[in-house]
């Protein structure tokens, strides 16, 4: 294939894609030598040690930002993007982020995308012991590329462990709440996988809340009743006050309690 056609048809892309393509008997040497001549031309941006985007014609690539999903990913092929990211891959996010998270077997330092920040993270512990990192994930197709993404199932778990990566629970309910469907059998398996008290609990009470839009039965509820916490818990572990959720043995902020509507103000 010649350099214009890959270029073409590879937006973001790294230099062992490239060998792959573009020189595989001439190997890294000959293929860094054509890139190098399409950075010259300025048809090429390198965005990091052997990661590079392509540049649209007529766009000055000083200024070109390449979409941050599909750097994160060439960055790191095993890529999986997580809480935010993924409720914005999955159509679910009211709003768009200047952060990128993605899940990795090597976790590293931030990486800085001319003033956006992609984040690797390390796969949560007891989904590794129990060999399950791959539970509750699914591919989408961004662009020119399909990346793994958590579904939302995992994402619904994974944003009650880390709110602070979903845009706060207020954002985060409202997002997940906007889920087409969920797999009631395939999110127990994840709790059960986390083996936490406290998510089984906030999974309930998001279950209970939207019991309707998400076809929950009682026996469904009942299940995840068995798990809650013997002491209550806060769903918002930063924040104190709010109303006890009894059948979860959790204390509600107040704004999320049943007939009120989220407070804007705490997103």
């Amino acid at each position: 294939m010649d350099t214009s056609t890959f270029l073409q048809t590879h937006r973001v892309f790294n230099l062992e894609e490239a060998v792959q393509v573009l020189a595989p008997s001439g190997g890294r040497k000959a293929t860094l030598e054509r890139l190098k001549y399409a950075a010259a031309r300025s048809k090429l941006k390198k965005l990091a040690r052997g990661v590079y985007a392509s540049v649209p014609a007529g766009v000055d690539a000083a200024k070109f930002q390449p979409d941050r999903f599909l750097v994160a990913a060439a960055l790191r092929p095993d890529a999986v993007f997580s809480h935010h990211s993924a409720l914005e891959l999955l159509g679910a996010a009211h709003s768009e982020w200047r952060l990128c998270t993605a899940y990795s077997s090597r976790r590293s330092q931030p990486f800085d995308l001319d003033g956006l920040e992609l984040r690797f993270l390390s796969h949560p512990k007891s989904l590794v012991r129990h060999q399950a990192v791959d539970l509750g994930i699914r591919s989408v197709h961004r662009l020119d590329r399909e990346l793994r993404v958590t579904g939302p199932e995992r994402t619904l778990v994974d944003g009650f462990r880390r709110p602070d990566l979903v845009g706060g629970l207020a954002e985060f309910v409202e997002s997940a709440a906007g889920f087409s469907v969920l797999d009631l059998p395939l999110l127990f398996k994840l709790l059960e996988a986390f083996a936490q008290k406290g998510l089984w609990a906030a999974v309930g009470w998001f279950l209970d809340t939207y019991s309707t839009t998400f076809y929950v039965s009682d026996d469904d509820l009942a299940l995840i009743g068995k798990h809650v916490p013997k002491e209550p818990l806060y769903l918002a572990r930063d924040r104190r006050g709010g109303e006890l959720v009894r059948r979860w043995n959790l204390i509600v902020p107040e704004e999320f309690v049943a007939g009120r509507e989220p407070d804007e103000s705490q997103r």
